[in-house]
């Protein structure tokens, strides 16, 4: 089919509305205008037609934990990494997502920040660039994980101060570890800003959570991983996420960071609008096991599986955003509208992004994916423009 900016697609399954039915949607200059249930007949709009073959079509995945994808990193800080990035998860049905970065020195940071901003002016030819989330680095020494420890510093607001005037809007999301001295001013600050506020890589205690989530903590970085789990006379920065409704928790659904028990467990603690599935993915999503670097620590891929050369420690991961929605299907009793909500649905409303996009519904965007019936993806579009076609 051309790519044009008007079309519809029928005989498949569509999510919309927190259920799946037979039926056809119509998209018209990027926006979705009807969507019409199989038994109510089609449109008879003279534009493109698509055969969905029977398969699914879902609102487009929003990834907003991703450092990387086919041999380039956010952290290169170009726009040919950027396409590299953005082209490659579109393949695999994400319409949008946040730049990661890395605990890394200050100018490397906001090297990130001008050329996400530049990426965002330019007109993002794939999957779009929604903004930034600094993963750290005001992260705890204990639980860096695979962030290099050379570059941790204490939580405080300077460099961000700087930032949010040279480069507005672009700061989505920071990580931090709540239980540095510094924190909790910072967190305030973060909130105040209209920037979230996450936890992770972090040995918070119970009450350190509860204290920064009445400042304005609000997501918690790949629950279960890098930070201090539960016990049950100290319920740790595992317990009280799982336990405090306004704090919403990223999984990585890849069967190696947490066993499905564990996500069944956080699923039935959180609220249905607080569980979002994320990647994490590096440069070597897409490619094949090798020798690979992130924040310039040194990682070795077995068996698609990332760990640091040295200390073993998991980095990231080669997971797409389609893979984690298959293995949530497998592996869970959630419907497919479920998963979506997870995939797309809560990662809108956690950006604030959710009147235009993460759900299929009369005047969003249209940010599609279209599947067969086992979920191999066939076609994805960013407002209504063809950005993946399968060959």
């Amino acid at each position: 089919m051309p790519n044009t900016p008007s079309w519809r697609i029928g005989n498949l399954n569509i999510v919309a509305g927190g259920s799946s039915f037979e039926g056809e949607a119509l998209v018209e200059n990027g926006t979705i205008t009807a969507i019409t249930p199989k038994e109510k007949g089609s449109s008879d709009k003279d534009v493109p037609v698509i055969d969905g073959e029977g398969g699914w079509l879902l609102p487009g995945f929003i990834d907003v934990h991703v450092h990387g994808g086919y041999g380039s990193d956010f952290m290169d800080a170009n726009a040919e990494a950027y396409d590299a990035i953005t082209k490659f998860h579109a393949s695999h049905g994400t319409t949008g997502m946040l730049a990661t970065t890395m605990t890394n020195p200050p100018e490397a940071l906001e090297a990130v920040l001008q050329a996400a901003t530049a990426y965002q002016e330019g007109g993002m030819p794939y999957a779009a660039l929604l903004g930034v989330h600094l993963e750290g680095p005001f992260i705890s020494e204990k639980w860096a994980g695979a962030q290099n420890p050379a570059y941790i510093q204490p939580p405080h607001t300077e460099w961000l101060k700087r930032w949010i005037v040279d480069y507005p809007g672009i700061i989505k999301m920071m990580m931090l570890a709540p239980e540095k001295e510094g924190a909790l001013e910072t967190i305030e600050w973060l909130t105040d800003n209209g920037i979230i506020a996450a936890c992770g890589h972090t040995d918070a205690l119970y009450e350190d959570i509860k204290r920064a989530s009445e400042v304005g903590l609000r997501h918690t970085i790949h629950t279960f991983n890098a930070m201090r789990g539960l016990h049950h006379r100290e319920p740790g920065t595992l317990g009280a996420v799982a336990t405090i409704d306004s704090i919403s928790t990223e999984i990585i659904a890849d069967g190696q960071h947490v066993h499905p028990a564990a996500i069944e467990l956080l699923r039935r603690a959180k609220p249905a609008d607080k569980l979002i599935l994320i990647t994490d993915a590096i440069s070597a999503a897409g490619l094949d096991d090798g020798p690979y670097s992130l924040g310039g620590l040194d990682v070795k891929v077995e068996d698609g599986i990332a760990r640091l050369r040295e200390g073993g420690n998991l980095a990231g991961s080669t997971l797409t955003m389609i893979n984690a929605f298959r293995f949530m299907l497998e592996h869970t009793n959630l419907t497919v509208p479920q998963v979506s909500q997870l995939a797309s649905g809560n990662p809108a409303r956690l950006l604030g992004v959710e009147e235009r996009m993460g759900s299929i519904a009369l005047g969003k965007q249209a940010d599609l994916v279209w599947t067969d019936a086992n979920f191999a993806i066939r076609r994805t579009w960013v407002q209504g423009r063809t950005v993946y076609e399968q060959a």
